[in-house]
């Protein structure tokens, strides 16, 4: 039986720019990893600014991706959120 895959998270706020280019990236990261047969994760996004909690620990670093235990604050390369996706999910896949 294998592990379910997490899902994958965006923090982030209405009226973010930095936000909105994240979720397109990562829409297209999904999207890629689902046409080659890759694990893919459920997009998921939570507005920092419903939950006090949540504002109070990302508001200086939006957007940010959490995989699992892993996080990226300022997730704005497609490079770094692919290999956050590769390392979460990836491990013992055969090459």
């Amino acid at each position: 039986m294998t592990d379910p895959v997490p899902d994958l998270v965006l923090y982030a706020r209405a009226g973010c720019h930095l936000c909105v280019e994240t979720r397109a990236i990562l829409e297209a990261l999904l999207r890629d990893r689902d046409a080659h047969g890759l694990a893919t994760p459920r997009l998921v996004e939570r507005d920092i600014d419903t939950d006090p909690a949540l504002h109070d620990r990302y508001a200086l670093v939006i957007p940010v991706v959490a995989l699992g235990d892993e996080e990226v604050e300022l997730a704005t390369s497609p490079a770094r959120l692919r290999r956050l996706l590769a390392d979460a999910l990836d491990a013992g896949t055969p090459a």
